[in-house]
């Protein structure tokens, strides 16, 4: 391997933060004469690249929700009488009224429609079964999921364009998806040929076979640049009964597995970049495991493999704003049983993490940052500068040489623990909260990195042709039987005729695993955009959030509760609205530079620090001669404590909490 600091004139000069495209802010509403008709704006214009896109997850339409009924448990806003509001009742179990859903497709058309480049929507588009009374149906599933896609037509859809939509919708499987919930057996399936027909508009023609054969599938939505990677995350999800991991060849997970690594090795190959989503994220912490261990372990040894490739990847399912990082030292890959080998975490019997287990969950998470690699006390994780990382520039007050050259080599070692100057040990999932209002109904817009990608020809312009897409799907089934024909990772070898001293030298050597491992990127190539700002690095996310208590106060207010409690599609369309929570490019709390591996780092750090003196202040006023009154023997993290034993909270973890949880909490209750 070369080492880091012989890589680093090369690198510097080469991968240096480049100058971003001067693009629209985020949040900038659509002017109101954005009409698609002859008079209204040039083909040319509206499919240019903004730069932007939307995840949007977990909507969980409910046809039965009722306006002022009860949210208790056993009837979910179906009956009774409560406070039930008109767009939802937030911070229950309850799903989405039918006018939630409209005002969100409604505000999305009005607001975003014409400045975005495309939609990512990581599944479930039907109501939870919570209701014994009212126990769902098949059809029922089927007509919501069917509902939501008309939905996303109804926006997008543009019969100009070949394909009749006017931005690329890449949608995946959710555990509520399905009947029963959870559960999904080897493709293909009834469930995979009926959301084939459902998503017939959003799949490529050419992978409608692949979607069928496994629930998984590839969009690109950025012809030649970007792929979105659709995983059907069922197949990993450790609640899923019906299917055992990604160990056994015999099991859908392990062949998924394999279809995701010819394909990143495909797009390695042409140069391009993808984007990985899916439903139930890949969460591994000591009170909850969503994953099968063996489906972690590979995901985390892929991810980390073609870290040149994968820009960035998204979830839902979990209905809490949040990252996670994947620690490439955690895969442990060859061992003989990866069942027996890992840690078994509590699980829910439902596979939806509850509300009371979440606070757990982000504690958890915080634990482990909290073990993450400490910098050299005079290296300072706010500077974002590549020279900071490198440890070369920084002022010494010290000229000492020996001091300096002991400084250096702090810094080298910490590098080297965090996988060089841009964190490569780690990659980064995100986790979006969910339109369906367990805290506040959320939207997050992603703003991305389209230097030099100005004049790129548009998806919906693009017509690929059939032989091309003939050829790549014949070098992946090529590669398919290449390791479909490969018994054990030591056959070949044998088959060499080597001499008996290399025999006896292989029995020796550690043990292989019984699959193909990818290669990693070339050692001199530079890193790729999920770790150093360029052309599809992701720079920042606008999370969106509607304020229901204020929103259904003033419907209730203007026109009362709706005694059948039906939608009255002409009310209140005037009153529901998204307004941005945080941006986290203008965040002073969070201060990404941009959404990189390495700004993850440096935030999960900051998160998981104890409180400082700052900290103490900013929430109780106190000053520098009132120092005296903290007792630093705090909790497990050395949180400081004020005279009245009250725990002292470090602000960005505190902010982290609130986040969350959508705002939707207050401070004290945060604190509780």
């Amino acid at each position: 391997m070369i080492p880091y600091l012989f890589l680093q004139g090369i690198l510097v000069a080469s991968v240096t933060a480049l100058p971003v495209l001067e693009q629209l802010p985020l949040g900038l509403a659509v002017p109101e004469s954005n009409s698609q008709s002859d008079g209204g704006i040039h083909l040319e214009e509206s499919r240019r690249l903004h730069g932007r896109f939307l995840h949007i997850t977990d909507l969980h339409p409910d046809p039965h929700y009722k306006t002022g009924s009860s949210s208790d448990d056993g009837a979910p806003c179906h009956r009774g009488k409560g406070s039930a509001g008109y767009f939802g009742a937030e911070g229950s179990d309850c799903d989405s009224p039918f006018s939630l859903v409209d005002e969100t497709f409604s505000w999305i058309e009005k607001n975003l429609k014409g400045n975005i480049d495309f939609v990512l929507w990581t599944g479930d588009s039907a109501r939870h079964d919570n209701d014994e009374k009212i126990p769902r149906t098949e059809d029922e599933v089927v007509r919501l999921n069917k509902m939501l896609a008309d939905k996303f037509v109804d926006v997008f859809g543009d019969k100009r364009f070949p394909n009749g939509l006017s931005i690329p919708i890449v949608p995946t499987i959710g555990n509520n998806d399905i009947m029963p919930h959870n559960i999904f057996r080897e493709g293909p399936n009834r469930w995979t040929k009926r959301l084939q027909k459902i998503w017939s508009k959003f799949i490529p023609e050419h992978e409608l076979h692949t979607f069928v054969e496994g629930g998984w599938f590839t969009s690109e939505v950025i012809p030649n640049k970007l792929t979105a990677i659709s995983l059907n995350t069922m197949y990993f999800f450790d609640s899923n009964s019906a299917v055992d991991g990604c160990k056994a060849k015999s099991q859908p997970g392990y062949e998924h597995m394999e279809w995701l690594r010819v394909q990143l090795q495909l797009l390695r190959e042409r140069g391009m970049k993808a984007i990985l989503i899916g439903h139930v994220p890949p969460a591994r912490t000591d009170s909850k495991r969503t994953w099968d261990e063996s489906c972690w372990q590979k995901y985390a040894l892929w991810v980390h493999q073609y870290r040149d490739v994968i820009v960035g990847s998204v979830y839902g399912h979990m209905n809490i704003d949040h990252f996670i990082l994947q620690d490439h030292h955690n895969v442990n890959i060859v061992d003989a049983d990866l069942h027996e080998t890992s840690l078994e975490a509590p699980k829910d019997a439902t596979g939806d993490i509850s509300i009371r287990s979440r606070s757990g969950y982000l504690n958890d998470l915080r634990h482990d940052w909290a073990k993450l690699p400490s910098p050299p006390s005079d290296f300072s994780m706010d500077n974002s500068t590549l020279e900071d990382w490198f440890g070369e520039g920084a002022a010494f007050e010290d000229d000492d040489g020996i001091q300096f050259e002991k400084s250096k080599k702090k810094r080298r070692q910490f590098l080297k623990k965090i996988g060089g100057p841009w964190a490569e040990r780690y990659s980064v999932s995100l986790v979006s909260p969910s339109v369906v209002p367990n805290y506040f109904p959320s939207l997050r817009i992603v703003e991305y990195n389209i230097t030099g990608l100005e004049h790129i020809k548009a998806w919906a312009e693009t017509s690929v042709a059939a032989d091309i897409l003939a050829s790549l799907t014949e070098k992946a089934k090529e590669r398919r039987s290449d390791f479909e024909s490969i018994e054990d990772p030591d056959v070949d070898e044998l088959k060499k005729g080597k001499d008996k001293k290399k025999k006896k030298k292989k029995k020796k050597k550690k043990k292989k695993p019984s699959f193909k491992v990818p290669e990693p990127p070339s050692p001199t190539a530079p890193p790729g955009p999920a770790y150093s700002n360029q052309p599809l690095t992701w720079l920042g996310y606008t999370q969106y959030f509607a304020n229901l208590t204020k929103i259904n106060n003033e419907y209730s207010e203007r026109y009362g509760f709706s005694a059948d409690g039906l939608v009255n599609e002409t009310r209140g369309k005037d009153i529901f609205t998204f307004e941005v929570e945080y941006d986290t490019t203008k965040d002073d709390i969070y201060k990404l530079v941009d959404l990189t591996v390495r700004s993850y780092f440096k935030l999960a750090s900051r998160i998981a620090k104890k409180a400082s003196a700052k900290d103490q202040m900013l929430e109780t006023g106190a000053t520098d001669d009132l120092h005296a009154t903290i007792d630093n023997d705090g909790d497990d993290f050395g949180n400081m404590k004020d005279a009245k034993g009250k725990k002292i909270r470090n602000r960005v973890w505190k902010t982290f909490l609130k986040r969350a949880f959508v705002g939707y909490y207050r401070s004290d209750e945060i604190d509780d």
